[in-house]
């Protein structure tokens, strides 16, 4: 116990200040683990407190309560809102993104799960717990590259690697982290291989089937050998031997993904995030992406009613009179560049109620009219087209699937759009195509498997299996037709519309291709450099004298060696 509390100290005076608590869903444990009293220095309780502060780095939370001191959202939520999947509310990128708008996703990084990842190396190592240590392994992995991915360079080898006496931890190259993470991933293999004296008591993700985990990990791989395609010339190689080798996940009941049991409601909030902050008395809160709710309805995208549910037949200024009090924007005129580009602009028809890239126009009373989130991937509503309010009078048949959704992490369908971008990217557009289409296939049927979730939704507004067919059929057409750009903002539209519920891999497919080049652009018309990466939580400048806060926004990651994204 005493190195494991020095071992601690050395991470947490050198990177955060203060302590924090963490919450798991499973075992009802409130105490802090990272205190690390007797009762708790347990290998179970802290891998199971790595895998949910796991889920919380991706997904945030909808109330206060593990490392976050406020309701936050997570990588997924923010890089969505980047890539106008989700709805941004800034018209000015570097003051909506001031560094510290990240202080909980750092703390309960730093905090939770690498702290607590630290605790248990120890322990696991006494007592044989090989397969602990490989959970923990693979998930520090995926968290210290989506880090790098979003901030660029990060203290992690003397904050992590545990060199005593170091007050202020410097910052390792983003590529130095991610040879590590492949490291990391290799010994997690070889670790899931390895018989164990005794399974972690809970598996969120594979329930003990390491076979399975294994695929999870090559395909890690595969998605960082993809990142670094630009920057690395063994990187093509390297994605094709995995490839090859059919040990990667291809099938997708073997998806790795977070499945929220919605046990609770409270104390821990075990529902979607999205769903326990959306579907309330008072009404959804967050708004929806006007650019990818338009982009769906007018192309008769069968996924539709599964990610948005309408709560009102008409908008102001589509099928009914504009409404200052409702939609301050529906008396307004559209900027100049959004009528020279052609983009819808506040409003769209059928009901589909949401906002502009960067509209910021304040909070009107229409929480109980607005487009929410859907039966996938947050187990909301199907659409249904039955019009009324989500989650009033303790109605069971307005809860929808009470929040029991998923976030999506790496799955099958994903690994076909990995390999469409390598393909397209060598010139080989016939492949492109093909994994285009497999990858369509399966993650349209991934999400016409939610609908069920909604227990009194009227399913029979379904899309058909024709239906289906028809529009993958003609994004495939599309493609096809296409010359090179416009393959690329094919695949770029698919690509942002597939990974619905996931942030991370959006925001650096955006920034590493620069499509699709079809996105709204945001609202002001100079809203100034785009995030090319975030800045540094504050929490992390303020307490550690080795981190300088960046001077701009426009500092790429080490595997972007783009101009950036042409939309802004």
């Amino acid at each position: 116990m005493k190195n494991i509390n020095k071992y601690l100290i050395a991470i947490l005076s050198g990177v955060l200040l203060g302590m924090g608590s963490c919450e798991t869903t499973e075992l009802d444990i409130t105490d802090n683990p990272n205190a690390l009293v007797p009762s708790q220095a347990n290998p179970d309780f802290l891998l199971t407190s790595i895998q949910e502060d796991f889920a919380r780095h991706l997904e945030g939370t909808a109330a206060t309560e593990d490392n976050f001191l406020s309701t936050n959202d997570g990588l997924n939520e923010i890089g969505m809102e980047l890539v106008r999947t989700a709805h941004l509310s800034g018209r000015n990128y570097q003051s909506t993104f001031q560094g510290n708008a990240f202080d909980d996703e750092w703390t309960n990084v730093y905090r939770g799960i690498l702290a607590d990842i630290v605790a248990l190396q120890p322990l696991a190592e006494e007592a044989g717990l090989v397969h602990h240590i490989a959970i923990a392994k693979f998930i520090e992995a995926y968290v210290i590259t989506s880090m790098v991915d979003f901030f660029g360079d990060i203290p992690y080898s003397e904050a992590i690697l545990l060199s005593e006496g170091i007050q202020n931890p410097v910052q390792d190259a983003g590529q130095d982290i991610y040879n590590a993470a492949i490291s990391l991933l290799d010994e997690a293999i070889s670790n899931f291989r390895a018989d164990a004296p005794v399974d972690p008591v809970n598996d969120f993700f594979y329930d003990n089937d390491y076979d399975k985990w294994e695929l999870a990990a090559n395909t890690l791989k595969l998605k960082l050998y993809l990142q670094t395609r630009l920057v690395d010339s063994n990187a093509a190689a390297q994605f094709d031997a995995i490839i090859s080798s059919g040990n990667y996940i291809q099938d997708t009941e073997d998806d790795f993904q977070w499945a929220w049991p919605a046990s609770s409601a409270s104390n821990p909030d075990t529902r979607h995030p999205r769903y326990g902050i959306n579907y309330a008395s008072a009404g959804a809160t967050d708004y929806s992406s006007n650019w990818l709710m338009n982009l769906m309805d007018t192309t008769d995208d069968p996924r539709i009613r599964y990610y948005y549910y309408r709560q009102a037949t008409a908008v102001p200024g589509a099928e009914i009179p504009p409404d200052e009090q409702l939609l301050q924007c529906s008396l307004e005129l559209p900027p100049p560049h959004y009528t020279d580009g052609g983009f819808t602009f506040c409003w769209l028809p059928n009901g589909y109620w949401g906002r502009d890239h960067g509209d910021n126009d304040g909070t009107p009373p229409d929480g109980l009219l607005r487009t929410t989130w859907g039966v996938y991937p947050a187990g909301g509503r199907f659409d249904d087209s039955s019009f009324t309010a989500i989650a009033q009078n303790n109605d069971a048949g307005s809860f929808g699937g009470n929040g029991v959704g998923i976030s999506p992490i790496l799955s099958a369908f994903m690994v076909d759009f990995y390999r469409a971008e390598m393909a397209l990217a060598s010139g080989d557009e016939a492949s492109a195509e093909s994994f285009l289409q497999e990858g369509l296939n399966k993650q349209i049927a991934k999400v016409q498997s939610f609908g069920a979730l909604d227990a009194s939704a009227d399913l029979s507004l379904e899309p058909s299996a024709a239906e289906v067919t028809s529009y993958i059929g003609t994004v495939i057409g599309n493609f096809n037709a296409a010359d090179a750009n416009g393959k690329w903002n094919v695949l770029g539209e698919q690509f942002l519309i597939s990974f619905y519920g996931n942030g991370v891999d959006p925001y650096n497919f955006y920034r590493r291709t620069g499509f699709p080049t079809t996105v709204q652009p945001n609202r002001e018309t100079d809203p100034g450099q785009f995030m090319r990466s975030m800045y540094y939580p504050a929490i992390s400048v303020n307490s550690n004298s080795s981190v300088s806060q960046k001077s701009t926004n426009a500092e790429p990651v080490f595997w972007d060696n783009t101009s950036g994204p042409v939309a802004n």
